[in-house]
């Protein structure tokens, strides 16, 4: 690889060498490493681009990176990604991808990554999105992720974008069995004109199961951001949505909360706070020697933190 894509690497993965465990490293739309372990296989898909990840029964304290890094404009790519999670697992799974585009051409990865997680298993899940190049090329990332699952499994999902996509259309769809319990923590930054959608859509589906959907985002410039949440509790379950975001300059700010208890016992709750940095928040931090720059980037750092 170049010094591009290792430097895109380092930024979606932490990847400095090549990592412990299993991986598949994807670079301009083809394979660029891979390596299977004995509980964890990874094989490509004979219909479509992607790979399926079988991970066995009682596979713990291991991880699998499948990050991917464009370098290419004007690559255009869909990629579908399935993991198979066996019962009493307890798994890392680090995902994510880079675009660097110093070309005129859109360059645009679309992942879809499907999750069935067997039971009383443990799951967390880290995607990084990143764009980088000299602004004349858009950079375009829609990941979706769709998870089912299983009796008393649980999955946590870290997703974080906060630089250099100028489009994006973040879906994520689960359905939760009884006990249960999906966890989603998002962070996001626009600039400039740049989009950011993201939609929420989880069915409560088994006694005592629950999800807790949480997005912080700033939004600078003249950028637009939607925040969508569909929670629909069907059984004794407990769901909770929060959208809090920091609005600067001329941009704008969507949040579009929908809630549905289809059981008498369902209890389901949405928070929504979108406002501008405290101008006491700013001015005292200028005391202490900040300029005033300096300190709504101290605030912004800590609110994604």
């Amino acid at each position: 690889m170049d010094e591009i894509q290792k430097r895109l690497l380092a930024e979606v993965a932490d990847l400095h060498e090549v990592p412990e465990g299993a991986y598949n490293i994807r670079s301009n739309g083809e394979g660029a490493g891979r390596r299977s372990t004995a509980n964890i296989e990874i094989t490509t898909k004979e219909d479509k681009p992607g790979i399926n990840i079988r991970i066995k029964d009682g596979t713990v304290r291991e991880s699998v990176h499948i990050p991917v890094i464009i370098s290419e404009t004007g690559l255009t790519e869909s990629v579908y990604n399935d993991f198979f999670i066996g019962d009493n697992c307890d798994v890392t799974i680090i995902a994510g991808c880079g675009i660097h585009n110093c070309g005129t051409q859109k360059s645009e990865h679309d992942g879809i990554h499907t999750f069935f997680v067997g039971k009383d298993s443990k799951v967390r899940y880290v995607e990084k999105h990143y764009g980088e190049g000299d602004g004349n090329g858009e950079i375009v990332l829609n990941p979706q992720t769709i998870v089912h699952l299983d009796e008393g499994s649980y999955l946590e999902m870290e997703t974080v974008q906060i630089k250099g996509v100028d489009s994006t259309v973040r879906e994520t769809k689960g359905d939760v069995a009884a006990g249960a319990t999906l966890v989603v923590k998002e962070k996001i930054m626009t600039h400039g004109k740049q989009h950011a959608e993201t939609n929420f859509d989880v069915d409560l589906n088994g006694d005592g199961c629950g999800c807790n959907l949480i997005s912080r985002s700033v939004a600078c410039d003249s950028s637009e951001q939607v925040f969508r949440s569909h929670i629909r509790g069907n059984s004794n379950c407990h769901g909770h949505s929060e959208c809090d975001a920091i609005i600067m300059d001329n941009a704008r700010v969507d949040a579009i909360p929908a809630l549905a208890a289809n059981n008498v016992d369902a209890s389901l709750i949405h928070e929504a706070a979108i406002g501008k940095i405290a101008g006491e928040q700013i001015t005292k931090l200028m005391t202490l020697g900040l300029t005033e720059e300096e300190a709504e980037a101290m605030i912004v750092n800590g609110f994604l933190k």
